[in-house]
């Protein structure tokens, strides 16, 4: 009895050590206003701005439960941001966790960038330093009310939030224990240099446009020619690089079909398969998209095509982009666009505070810090392909200091893991298996849910080998495996069962 009234005072709940939520608004932070720390329900909900320029105005959000498990959760963003992503933070505090996130400096939709024109403070706040302001105040106010730091910080984003996980891996490397990154859309003026190509592709010539009814035929052709190969025929391919789909076998003989393509949208098709490059030097400027996912729902037909003479989703960004952000110009036209001299200039004037493709990640792995990233094949936002060509540039980066393994330091894959989803859309959706713990509902296990595996990475050391996905259905599942690992089936059994397939 003794020995427990003894141990009473450290199993009182950590809420009898917390402030009161509305003293919250006196806290003195440097050039941050604390606009308001009220309650609702069990949890503080603090709002905020920071100002660490003339011209910043970064709004952000941090909402702190009763029944703290004590860990922080930073959330990313989608798009241009713009918006505090409340509904999201709420989701995270709700299951425990001390949570925020940021408007990155501008209070406009996510499909348009007029907030840049004139102001280049703003795009250095969306670039990369509202995010790190955000992380820095919410701590404080975070140990403010509970009178302790958390013990662990975590970055959870996809798109825009992918790459602004990559930015804090990359230029704060102490900000974060451990990041997950889901279709990081880090090589902001590339990709978007890309959407224009595909635009251009498409647009440029009325004659080229591919109707929506065409994308299944597309798609049917591709999985003939690939759907095996990874042992099973299943309508799904899980390494599209594989695949050596010849797309001329769609070539209409006698004028236009809807079983075919005319030899327009068959040019405009191997386009956006093959992506851009630079004119003069050949040097690849992005790459294209796989083939096999060009019906699933909601990806090409939206991002991709869109419906003249509306914009696409891509069209749309990298007019925002190049438009407003780059020329600040509201008569440029993307049909004007070259790809050498435009390309570099939007390399210079704002790629150079947004993108987050720097290899160099030794001080976030020197910090002890993991990092999981994910991307779905299907996605018609972000190509896949680019998210393989960040971490082979990584290991690439890596492999030319031999001293670091000389020295015992642990290679990429014990700091950095990646994903490939078969038939997964941009962030989410699609006809693969999607649910994993990234923004959908997942059980606690580690194996099958993304965050928790980091998680236990960072506070156990207890790397993921694989994580089980399930589908729309939950009778649908399969492995993930750590790239450059493949799932291969096993050749007997179910092939709706992730037990009958193994990472090779």
């Amino acid at each position: 009895m003794l020995y427990a009234t003894l141990l009473l005072p450290f199993l009182l709940p950590l809420a009898l050590a917390q402030r009161p939520c509305e003293s919250l608004v006196q806290l003195p932070l440097n050039k941050v206003s604390i606009v308001s720390a009220e309650k609702a329900g069990s949890i503080c909900v603090v709002k905020a701005v920071a100002r660490p320029t003339r011209d910043s105005e970064i709004n952000f959000e941090v909402q702190l439960p009763e029944n703290w498990n004590g860990r922080y959760r930073q959330l990313g963003n989608g798009g241009w941001a713009g918006n505090v992503p409340s509904a999201g933070i709420r989701a995270a505090a709700e299951q425990g966790y001390a949570a925020a996130g940021t408007d990155d400096g501008h209070p406009r939709g996510q499909g348009d960038a007029a907030w840049a024109v004139g102001h280049p403070e703003k795009i250095i706040d969306f670039g990369h330093r509202a995010v790190h302001l955000t992380s820095v105040h919410s701590k404080s106010i975070v140990q403010a009310f509970y009178g302790k730091p958390a013990n662990r910080n975590y970055f959870v984003g996809c798109s825009d939030g992918g790459r602004e996980a990559l930015q804090e891996a990359q230029r704060y490397p102490e900000d974060f224990d451990g990041i997950l990154a889901g279709a990081p859309a880090y090589d902001w003026s590339h990709h978007f240099a890309g959407f224009v190509w595909n635009a251009q592709a498409l647009r440029k010539d009325p004659a080229a446009f591919i109707p929506h009814e065409k994308l299944p035929v597309i798609q049917k052709a591709a999985m003939a020619a690939c759907d095996s190969l990874d042992g099973v025929k299943d309508d799904l391919v899980e390494d599209p690089r594989e695949c050596k789909f010849n797309p001329d076998v769609l070539l209409c003989r006698q004028g236009d079909a809807a079983d075919c393509l005319t030899k327009p949208q068959l040019d405009a098709l191997k386009k956006i398969y093959a992506g851009p490059r630079n004119p003069r030097t050949g040097k690849p400027i992005y790459p294209g998209y796989p083939p096999s996912t060009e019906a699933v729902p909601n990806e090409w037909a939206n991002w991709i095509l869109g419906k003249p003479p509306e914009p696409s989703i891509q069209m749309r960004f990298g007019l925002s982009f190049f438009g407003q952000a780059v020329y600040e110009d509201p008569n440029w036209n993307y049909l004007s666009m070259e790809f050498d001299n435009d390309v570099a200039y939007g390399d210079q004037k704002a790629g150079v505070h947004i993108n987050a493709n720097n290899p160099d990640l030794r001080s976030f792995r020197a910090n002890g810090g993991k990092l999981l990233m994910y991307h779905g094949w299907a996605d018609g936002a972000i190509s896949a392909y680019s998210s393989i060509d960040y971490y082979d540039n990584v290991v690439a980066f890596f492999d030319r200091f031999p001293d670091a393994r000389a020295q015992g330091k642990p290679p990429v894959k014990d700091f950095f893991r990646f994903y490939l989803v078969p038939g997964m859309g941009h962030c989410a959706g699609g006809s693969g298996p999607n649910r994993f713990g990234n923004g959908n509902n997942a059980p606690a296990d580690p194996e099958r849910n993304i965050v928790t595996a980091l998680e236990r990475w960072v506070e156990q050391g207890v790397a993921p080998e694989r994580i089980i996905a399930r589908g729309a259905k939950d009778d649908f599942s399969r492995p993930l495996c750590v790239y450059p690992q493949r799932v291969t089936y096993n050749g007997s059994g179910n092939s709706n069962d992730a037990a009958s397939f193994s990472c090779k």
